[in-house]
């Protein structure tokens, strides 16, 4: 698959410290990802399709949680796609990848700060 990137785009980043008093009584929050891609062209002259794909998330770790949205638009050079779901899930992944990079990236650099101490790697969140 022959893919050209547009850079990665944050939408919203958020930081907060945990309150476990909060979470008592409303609940305690979970991790989630979700992907979408939303296709933009279509291109049957060039046989190309531009998506847009974009990572909303939520990550609690034992002190803190971070949300928010990234978002990179991708050209495809070697095909039209006309459904998301003609992508297979390995594609997919590999599609989404900087996406996540730029998630723990940001939570790294701001863990550092927040903490003034080496910043905390989320790992592999993919």
């Amino acid at each position: 698959m022959k893919v050209i990137r547009d850079k990665e785009y944050v939408n919203r980043y958020h930081f907060d410290m945990r309150n476990f008093k909060m979470e008592e009584e409303h609940g305690t929050p979970k991790t989630q990802y979700n992907v979408e891609f939303h296709l933009v062209e279509k291109n049957m002259e060039e046989q190309s399709t531009t998506i847009i794909l974009v990572l909303h998330f939520m990550n609690v770790q034992e002190t803190f949680v971070v949300s928010g949205a990234v978002s990179q638009q991708i050209k495809l050079t070697d095909g039209v796609v006309n459904e998301p779901s003609e992508l297979s899930d390995e594609d997919k992944r590999m599609l989404a990848l900087p996406l996540f990079d730029m998630v723990n990236r940001l939570t790294y650099e701001v863990t550092e700060v927040a903490f003034d101490a080496p910043g905390i790697d989320l790992g592999e969140v993919r």
